[in-house]
C-alpha cells in the first residue's frame, strides 16, 4: 500500500513505517480528544467572560439602581406634571416637595421643547436651549442620560437623567432629574472576588457618565479600536483589545438601562479570572503530548527490541560481504529469539558461502595449472616444429625454398611466443600486447636485419590488454606486417631506411596497429600475395579495418581493430 510513497530510504525504513501506522491506529483518538478538549476550553472561557461579566454587573448595581430608578420616579412624575404644567407656581412647588422627600436629586424640573425651564424645584425659572444637555435632548428625543460639570440649577456635577413626556406621539417636554455625581463616589464599593483596572459607566452616546478612580486612569484604559458609542451596540460581550498606550486589555461590556446606559470593566491579560480559560486551552496540546509520547515510546521500544540487533546483523552481513570474515561475538542477552534465528541462518550461509569458494579456488588453481602446463607443452613443441624447420632450411638447395621454409617458422615462432606469454602470466585470460608485440618484432628484426645494418628502428608500445582468443591473430598479423617492412625497407642499395611500429588506444575500448616502413628504391622481386591475404585475415579476426597507404617514398599499414575493457567469459560446459 505505500510502496510508492515510501521510496526514499528514511521512509523505506521500519522504525518509519511503525510509527506512520502507529500515528494512523491512534489518530482517531486524538482527534475525538481534541475535539472534546476543545469544547471544554471553549465552556471554560465562556465561563470566566460570565464572570467578568457578573462582577461587572455587580460593580454597577449602584449606577444600575439610581439610573432606574430616576427614570421611574420621571415616568410618575410625567403623569402629574401634564396635569399641571399649565400651573407655573404648582408645578414648581410640586417638584420641590418631591425633591426634598427623595433625599437623592438636587434638581427636579419639567423643560418645554422650547427650552423653557418654568416648573423647577428650585423656584428659578430660565431658557437652557443653548446648552450641550438640552441640544441632545431635542436631537434624540428618547430616555437618555447625561453628566454636566456646569449645570444651570445645581453648583456641583450632576448626572441628567431625561424622560420625554409625549402625548398622543408628541413631544410636550422633557422631565430632568440631576443626580450629584458626588454620590456614586462615596457610596461604599460593594465585596469583589476581584478587583478590575478601571470600571465605567457611559451612554449609548459615548459619553461617559462614572468611573471609579480617577479620571485620567480611565481614558487612558479606554479602547483603542473604536469609540465608546460603537460599544453601545456590542454590550453583554467581552473583547480583547489594546488600550490608548498599546497594551493588551479585556474589556467587559454589559448594559445598565437597555438603549440607555452601559458599564464596562477593563481587566489586565492575565487575570486570574481568564488564567481558568486559557489553562483549558493549554489542555488543548495534552492530546498531542499524549500522541507523541505514545509515538516516542514505541519507537523506543521497537529500536531496543528489534532495530538495533537487526542494524547489527545488517553491519555483520556488510562486513562479510566485504572481508568474508565471520562475527566474532553473536547476538545475544535480551535478543529477540527471530532475531537469534535470524543470525543463525545467516552463520550457516556464511559458513558454507566459504565453504564452496575455498573448494572453487582450488579447482579454480588446479585447472590453471593445468592450462598453464599446456601453452607450456605447445610452445616447446612449436619449438621443436622450428628446430627441425630450421635443419630443413640449411638443407635447402634453392633460395625460394629456404625464404617459405623462413616464412613459415617466423609463423610458427609468433604462435610459441604467444603461448609463452600465456603459461608466464598469472592472468591466463589476458595478455599484454605491448609486450607481446616488443618480443615478437625483436625476434624477426634479429633475424631479418643484417648486423651493421643503416635501418634505423623504432618502437612504441602500449599496454593493451587482449584476449587469448585475438593474441595470435595480432602476433600473426604483426609477423606479416614487419616480414613486408624489412622486404622493401632494404630494397635501396645504401640498406638505408626507417621503421616505425606502434600499438596504442585511440578510445577506451579501440586500439591502433601502426607499421610504417620507408621503400627501397632499387627492384625487388614480386611476391605471391599471400602476406597481403594473410593480413587482411587476421584483421578481420581482430574485426578490425585495414587501411594501407604509400605515399612519397613512405608505406603506413593501419589496422583498428577493438579490445574490450573485460575479459570474455567463458563457460564449463
Amino acid at each position: 500500500m505505500t510502496s510508492g510513497f515510501l521510496s526514499t530510504n528514511i521512509f523505506r525504513g521500519l522504525a518509519f513505517r511503525v510509527l506512520l501506522f502507529l500515528s494512523l491506529a491512534l489518530l482517531p483518538i486524538g482527534l475525538i480528544a481534541v475535539v472534546q478538549t476543545r469544547e471544554i476550553a471553549d465552556q471554560s472561557l465562556e465561563n470566566a467572560e460570565l464572570s467578568l461579566l457578573a462582577i461587572t454587573e455587580q460593580a454597577s448595581t449602584l449606577e444600575n439602581g439610581t439610573i432606574r430608578e430616576a427614570f421611574g420616579a420621571a415616568a410618575a412624575l410625567a403623569s402629574v406634571v401634564n396635569l399641571i404644567k399649565s400651573d407655573d407656581v404648582s408645578c414648581s412647588a410640586f417638584m420641590r416637595e418631591y425633591q426634598e422627600l427623595s433625599e437623592l436629586y438636587t434638581v427636579v424640573s419639567f423643560i418645554t421643547p422650547e427650552g423653557n425651564m418654568d416648573c423647577v424645584s428650585t423656584g428659578v425659572s430660565g431658557n437652557v436651549s443653548d446648552r450641550d444637555v438640552f441640544q441632545k435632548m431635542t436631537q434624540f428625543k428618547t430616555r437618555m442620560a447625561n453628566v454636566t460639570d456646569n449645570p444651570a440649577q445645581s453648583s456641583e456635577p450632576v448626572m441628567i437623567v431625561t424622560n420625554p413626556l409625549k402625548v398622543d406621539d408628541e413631544l410636550i417636554g422633557f422631565i430632568n432629574l440631576s443626580v450629584p455625581l458626588k454620590s456614586f463616589d462615596d457610596a461604599p464599593e460593594p465585596e469583589q472576588s476581584a478587583r478590575p483596572i478601571s470600571m465605567l459607566t457611559f451612554n449609548a452616546q459615548g459619553d461617559i457618565l462614572t468611573s471609579k478612580g480617577a479620571l485620567d486612569t480611565t481614558l487612558k484604559e479606554l479602547p483603542s479600536f473604536a469609540a465608546l458609542k460603537w460599544y453601545a451596540g456590542k454590550s453583554g460581550r467581552v473583547f480583547h483589545e489594546t488600550n490608548q498606550e498599546g497594551e493588551e486589555r479585556v474589556y467587559a461590556v454589559l448594559p445598565i438601562v437597555s438603549g440607555v446606559g452601559y458599564a464596562m470593566s477593563v481587566w489586565p491579560k492575565n487575570s486570574p479570572l481568564l488564567k481558568a480559560g486559557a489553562m483549558t486551552r493549554l489542555s488543548f496540546v495534552l492530546p498531542i503530548a499524549m500522541w507523541l509520547a505514545s509515538l516516542i515510546v514505541a519507537f523506543w521500544a521497537l529500536n531496543r527490541l528489534a532495530i538495533k540487533h537487526i542494524r547489527k546483523l545488517g553491519r555483520q552481513m556488510h562486513h562479510f560481504a566485504l572481508n568474508r570474515t565471520l562475527p566474532r561475538t553473536t547476538l545475544g542477552g535480551v535478543v529477540p529469539t527471530e532475531i537469534v534465528n535470524m543470525e543463525h541462518a545467516f552463520v550457516g550461509m556464511a559458513e558454507s558461502i566459504l565453504r564452496d569458494e575455498a573448494a572453487l579456488e582450488d579447482n579454480l588453481r588446479q585447472k590453471n595449472i593445468l592450462l598453464k602446463e599446456v601453452h607450456h607443452r605447445v610452445k616447446n613443441n612449436l619449438q621443436l616444429i622450428s628446430s627441425i624447420m630450421n635443419m630443413q632450411i640449411r638443407q635447402a638447395t634453392t633460395p625460394d625454398s629456404k625464404r617459405v621454409l623462413q616464412r613459415l617458422q617466423d609463423r610458427i615462432l609468433s604462435l610459441a611466443t604467444v603461448h609463452k606469454s600465456l603459461y608466464q602470466n598469472d592472468n591466463l585470460s589476458r595478455v599484454d600486447g605491448g609486450a607481446l608485440m616488443h618480443e615478437i618484432v625483436n625476434q624477426l628484426l634479429s633475424v631479418g636485419l643484417p648486423s651493421g645494418s643503416a635501418v634505423k628502428v623504432m618502437q612504441n608500445y602500449e599496454a593493451v590488454q587482449l584476449d587469448p582468443d585475438d593474441a595470435a591473430p595480432l602476433t600473426l598479423l604483426v609477423s606479416e606486417a614487419i616480414t613486408n617492412a624489412l622486404k622493401y625497407v632494404a630494397a635501396d642499395a645504401t640498406g638505408a631506411g626507417q621503421i616505425e611500429v606502434s600499438l596504442s588506444h585511440t578510445q577506451p575500448e579501440m586500439a591502433l596497429l601502426l607499421v610504417k616502413n620507408t621503400v627501397g628504391k632499387g627492384e625487388v622481386e614480386d611476391g605471391t600475395g599471400l602476406g597481403s591475404r594473410l593480413i587482411n585475415a587476421f584483421s578481420r579476426q581482430l574485426n578490425g579495418q585495414v587501411e594501407i597507404t604509400e605515399d612519397d617514398g613512405l608505406y603506413v599499414l593501419r589496422v583498428e581493430f577493438h579490445v574490450p575493457l573485460q575479459a570474455k567469459d567463458v563457460y564449463d560446459y
